[in-house]
Order: C-alpha cells, then structure tokens, then sequence
C-alpha cells in the first residue's frame, strides 16, 4: 500500500485534512509508491502563525547553541545516507551515484552552515566622529519559506535551509508534490535533532499551497528553483507582498568546443553533462557550439556516446541514465524534438520511444543528438529538460561567445579548449553566473553561491554560502555616542 504522507508542524507529524491526494509514482516503473497531499491554505496559515510564534524564542539561542542541531543533523544524515540517494532515485528516477552525489552535497550546505557563528558577524568602527562608534549586526529576517523543484529533491532544500536555521529564521519547506518522499525522510531526521517546536516545519501542496505561503503576512523570505514562468511568478508575486525573494529559473546551458579540446575527456565530460539525471537539471549542457573543424571530431565522438549509455532502472548496476519524471514531461520532449526537425536540423541520435526490457511502463527516453540546429528555433532556445543536445556550427570563438550571450538564459556557460587567451576570453566575455572552462556541470560548492543571470534568475543574493547568510539576514547599522565621564566605583 502507498505511504500516505504527513505535514509537520510545530513539532509534530500531522495528517492533512486535504480533499485532494496525488498519487506519486516511481517514474521508471509507473507504479505507485506515496501519496500526497494539497493542503489547503488553512493549513499554510497555521503552520506560519505557529512558526512565527517560535521565532523570538530561536532568534534569542545563541549562534553556537543553535548550530549544534545542524551538527546533530549532519551526522544524521551520514548515518542515513544510501537510504535518503535511494529515496531520491526511486522517486526521482536518477542513477544512484548521482543521488549520492546529490545529498553528499547537500551535507556540504550543512557543514558550510554550522560556521555561522563567523560567517553571520558584523562589522564595527571605532571614532567615526569624535567619540562616536558606528557598527553593523546581522539578525534573521523572521520567516522563511523554501518552494522545492522535483529535479534535486534532496539537494536544493539545503541549499537555504541550514543557512536559515542557523542565522536564526523559523522556516516552512513545501517540497515538490512530484517528489516529496525524501523531504519527509529528511524531514525524521529533523524530528530526530530536538529543535524547539515551530522553529521547522514541513507543508505538502500545489500551486494554491504556494500562491498562499507568497501571500501570507508572517512569512518574511521566499526562495523557488524551477522553471522561468514560474520563477517569474513567484517574484512578482511575493515581492508585492514585501518579501525578499530569491527565485531560480530555468536555463539553456551552452558548452563551446573548440578543436583544440581534448576528444576522449571532453566527449566524456559533455556526454555526462548533457544526458546525466536524463537532461533534468538546471546546470544540463543541452547546446553545444563548435568553432570551426570541431564538429568534424565531436559530432561522430557525442553521437557514439550518446548511443552506447545505458539507460534503465537507477538502482540497477551498470546504468547510466533513468526515466524523465513524468508521461507529461516525455510527451513535451519528444514533442519539441519533432518541431526541432521540422525547422530543418538533422537527427543523428534518436532516443524517443524507446523499449526498456522489464520497465516498459516507466517515462523513459534515451539520449539524443541532433545537429544543424538553425539560430533561434525551437531546440535552441527552448529549455527541453529532458536527454536531447543540440549542436550548431562556428567559424570563431567570437562567433561562439556572441551566440552565447545572445540567449535569454544565464545560468551556466562552459568552454572546452587547451588554450588559456580562449579560456580567459570566454570567462570574461560569457554572460552567465555559472562558467565552468572543461567542466561539464559548474556546479558551485557549497561555500559559494549558485549564480545565475538574465532569465535564469530573479533577485539579488543567490543560494548557498555568505549569499545565503545574507540573504536571512537583515542588517542594522547603529551609530552611538556616550556622554558623560566613567567612575570606577568600588
């Protein structure tokens, strides 16, 4: 029987009273393994009054004390580690590794955390005037609310989280409604830790469940990873309610590859980056530019990479890539791949509708190739998400750089060369947050923050390390001046 999941609140594990459950299906087997509610906005109201209550009493505990919730948290969840990757593959349908790659990482923004006690000081001047002082604290903001995508159920979260905790924020996560089951996971080991009731909380739902988080007047903070119009929405929307917020879009990740680069490394490189977690994540090559004879060497290297990766169950051995996480999202890829043709590129790898032997039920496309994409269509502007690259032709690295910055997303960007003036130029011409030179996924660590520009992000401080601390943080500068003279009194 499917697990029918719960909310947490104020301490304690409660079940919705939703009139609406989804059913949350294992994408490579099509079989259902949770259900999930979409709770209604009273709910959302009493989990913020009750999180607000608990905040004067958590702000108040000291730095050093409240850090060592985090501590006991990471340790918990090294002693729960394959069981939480589990959780993400047969929820989310990724390769195991790269499950394990998603919640060791995000341990990482917990240890990151536990340092708040240096990374939340301020700043102090002595004699700004004569015998005037001037200084400036950070305090948390109040609040906070953390909107999950499906696509790193495990990882994102703690991407704001522990910073919120630690810098001394109540905090509500609502987590995807496609993949919920690792948060309520994560969410036990919270239980485990002792914070004080109200201080963290968990709220299942759906879009009415956001908009009512976006409008609630106790919440001070709103962070979102997802998809652009959404991003979009959830900015504009929380904004006008006096909200700072942090919102992450989509993107269209571009790789230069110039005819210098390495074949073996950067095929393998690109061919991870492009089809790893099936194309669903936000720093996903999914356009690569070649400059000049580089499409000579690299189209025929990606094309039989492309064919020759295993695709199944994530649990299994030996498998490469998984299901996308939906028939929805299978249908719209193979959808924008036909359109992609229809305006005149040529298929060299063709991964729609595929036949996987004991799963023929799951979401499951295979890697895709598909070159000669014309500048502007579909397949180049459009965030596929999903195992498809698209490949285009240069004469020069100008040529590549202007192509580059010409789109509307500005998430990542990388270049492959074994020329450092090509590597330098590209870093400082691309106009893109994340910029990996022979990197595949630029994936910031967790002491620095995920940037991103233009479309693919809405606010001003990002997630992860001192952006995230100061975002959850609000800073007062005070100016003091003491009359009068001191007398030692025994």
């Amino acid at each position: 029987m499917a697990e029918k999941l719960l909310n947490y609140v104020n301490g304690e594990w409660r079940e919705s009273k939703a009139g609406t459950y989804l059913n949350v299906p294992n994408p490579a087997t099509n079989q259902v393994i949770a259900t999930v509610p979409l709770s209604p906005v009273e709910e959302v109201d009493e989990a913020a009054r009750l999180a607000l209550a608990a905040f004067p009493a958590w702000r108040r505990t000291p730095a050093p004390a409240r850090i060592q919730y985090l501590f006991k948290l990471k340790a918990l969840m090294e002693e729960n580690f394959e069981d939480l990757a589990r959780s993400i593959t047969i929820e989310n349908g990724k390769v195991l590794d790269d499950a394990r790659g998603e919640m060791r990482r995000a341990i990482e923004n917990v240890e990151v955390a536990c340092g708040i006690p240096m990374l939340m000081m301020g700043d102090f001047a002595e004699d700004v005037a004569r015998g005037v002082d001037e200084y400036m604290i950070r305090q948390p903001v109040g609040l906070a609310a953390i909107i999950c995508p499906f696509n790193f159920p495990g990882m994102i979260p703690f991407w704001y989280l522990p910073y919120a905790l630690a810098c001394g924020n109540t905090v509500i996560v609502k987590p995807s409604e496609r993949c919920p089951i690792t948060l309520q996971k994560a969410f036990r080991l919270l239980d485990q830790c002792g914070f004080p009731k109200g201080v963290v909380n968990l709220v299942n739902g759906g879009a009415d469940t956001v908009n009512a988080l976006l409008d609630h007047p106790a919440i001070s903070a709103v962070t979102f990873v997802g998809s652009t119009p959404v991003a979009r929405h959830i900015y504009a929307r929380a904004s006008a309610n006096g909200k700072r917020v942090q919102a992450q879009g989509g993107a269209k990740n571009p790789i230069i590859l110039l005819p210098d680069a390495d074949v073996a490394l950067t095929t393998s490189i690109v061919t991870d980056s492009a089809f790893g977690n099936a194309g669903q994540r936000c720093l996903a090559a999914s356009l690569a530019i070649t400059v000049a004879d580089a499409d000579k060497i690299f189209v025929p290297a990606l094309a039989e990479a492309a064919s020759s990766r295993v695709v199944g169950n994530g649990l299994e051995q030996g498998v490469h890539m998984g299901p996308v996480i939906s028939p929805q999202s299978k249908a719209r890829i193979e959808g924008l791949i036909a359109k992609g043709l229809d305006e005149g590129a040529e298929l060299v790898v063709d991964g729609r509708n595929p036949s996987i032997h004991g799963y023929e039920e799951g979401y499951f496309l295979r890697p895709t190739l598909i070159t000669d994409i014309p500048v502007g269509g579909t397949i180049a502007k459009t965030e596929l998400f999903g195992p498809v690259l698209g490949m285009m032709r240069v004469e020069t690295v100008e040529d590549a750089i202007a192509l580059v910055n010409s789109g509307e997303y500005g998430n990542m960007a990388c270049v492959f060369t074994s020329s450092g003036a090509a590597a330098r130029k590209f870093r400082y011409e691309a106009d893109a947050g994340n910029i990996g030179i022979n990197i595949g996924v630029a994936a910031p660590m967790a002491f620095f923050p995920f940037s991103g520009w233009k479309n693919s992000f809405f606010g001003t401080l990002h997630a992860q390390g001192k952006h995230a601390v100061e975002f959850f943080t609000q800073t007062k500068v005070v100016v003091e001046r003491w009359l009068g003279t001191w007398e030692r009194k025994f």
